[in-house]
């Protein structure tokens, strides 16, 4: 199963470009923090980075970096020249939409800072899960994310129609390559790295219990029929998935129907007794109440709200 896909999808990420940052000479802005996570790709160049609390790091082409969201953080052409405010008068848009121009000389640094958004009323998070940053560097290896960080770098130097669609594109992949990177080199360290829910997709016990939860939510699955079904023992399956998902299976089933009844009721017109039929429950009220305790409203709230 996909699960990091299923995650993605029901929480609704979606990544859309923030800016193009042309930066030449001594140059520094910073963000309060307020929004969306953020991914800096660095096309040419090399500029430092500074979250609150956190040392400057340098990035170069090549480069990814992610910004949790809420993190206040600053870019700068030398670790020195961080900004100690907000310096957006700084920044003259004269390129064209979306591109904010930085510095005095010509510009030699070029980033592409890619905004990433999600549903806060669903349980099922990724990007909350990550660290406050995490830093690929341009040698992360042989992956899909360099050459679409080489597209992106192509994009933005051209003058295309439709070039916001692509670029639009371009980082909602450039997310699924830079969290595969990131997963892959985190399960390989010692420590593992791995928070919460992203351990499933790199435990094979729990991966696979978690996977067929996703491919039959509807399915009164218990702990003992989800054990047998991956050939482990109930007592095995219960330790691993509080170690891996720090949850117990059950637990994870109840937020994971509630997920997708959210997703359900939020997107489509289909009645209540469907949503609630297909994520498991033989009766509206059964439903009814759960939704409740998970959302602090009925699903017929809920629906309104969202579509307000």
């Amino acid at each position: 199963m996909d699960l990091l896909g299923d995650w993605l999808t029901v929480a609704g990420v979606h990544g859309t470009v923030g800016a193009h940052l042309e930066a030449g000479g001594d140059w520094g802005v910073r963000w309060d923090g307020q929004g969306d996570a953020v991914i800096y790709a660095v096309t040419a160049g090399a500029a430092w980075i500074e979250p609150e609390g956190h040392t400057p790091v340098q990035l170069v082409a090549g480069d990814a970096y992610l910004v949790a969201s809420g993190t206040p953080h600053a870019l700068a052409s030398s670790a020195g020249a961080m900004p100690r405010r907000c310096d957006t008068r700084s920044a003259n848009s004269t390129s064209g939409a979306g591109v904010m121009r930085l510095g005095t000389a010509s510009p030699a640094t070029h980033i592409l800072a890619a905004r990433y958004s999600y549903d806060t009323a669903i349980t099922t998070q990724v990007l909350a899960l990550l660290p406050t940053t995490v830093h690929l560097r341009a040698d992360f290896g042989a992956s899909c994310l360099g050459d679409t960080l080489r597209l992106l770098a192509r994009e933005l130097g051209l003058s295309r129609p439709a070039a916001g669609l692509v670029l639009d594109r371009l980082v909602d992949i450039m997310l699924v390559q830079f969290l595969r990177v990131w997963i892959d080199s985190a399960a390989e360290r010692p420590d593992h790295g791995l928070s919460s829910l992203l351990g499933a997709a790199t435990d094979s016990i729990v991966g696979e219990a978690v996977g067929l939860i996703h491919a039959e939510p509807a399915r009164p699955w218990t702990a003992e029929t989800l054990a047998a079904a991956v050939a482990v023992s109930r007592a095995t399956l219960i330790r691993r998935f509080g170690e891996v998902v720090g949850t117990t299976p059950s637990a994870y089933l109840g937020q994971w129907r509630m997920d997708l009844a959210s997703r359900r009721l939020r997107d489509t017109d289909d009645p209540v007794e469907a949503v609630a039929h297909d994520v498991g429950y033989t009766s509206v009220p059964a439903f009814t109440r759960a939704f409740t305790r998970a959302h602090s409203r009925s699903p017929a709230r809920y629906r309104r709200s969202t579509a307000e």
